[in-house]
């Protein structure tokens, strides 16, 4: 088998006044200061179910983290290539 690498993702998630606050921080051996967020609030015309809100807020700091981690590649990149890169999918 293949050398493996691991790489783990760490997620907190709080909530304040309806709403939903969620950080997903990476850690491999690259970097450790990759860190996603997102959030969302309740409506008050809806049933408040926090896992519903918990599922929303870490999706979207899921996303962020990994936008965050594409650009840290087209950096790195762009570094050892001297060219413009453009991960975007």
């Amino acid at each position: 088998m293949p050398a493996m690498k691991r790489w783990n993702v760490e997620i907190l998630i709080g909530e304040v006044d309806r709403r939903t606050y969620a950080e997903a921080q990476l850690y491999d051996e690259i970097r450790d200061n990759l860190i996603g967020t997102g959030q969302t609030r309740a409506r008050l015309d809806t049933p408040n179910i926090p896992e519903i809100g918990d599922e929303i807020a870490v999706a979207r700091a899921l996303s962020d983290l990994g936008h965050r981690l594409l650009v840290a590649a087209s950096g790195d990149l762009e570094e050892a290539t001297h060219e413009r890169v453009s991960l975007d999918a």
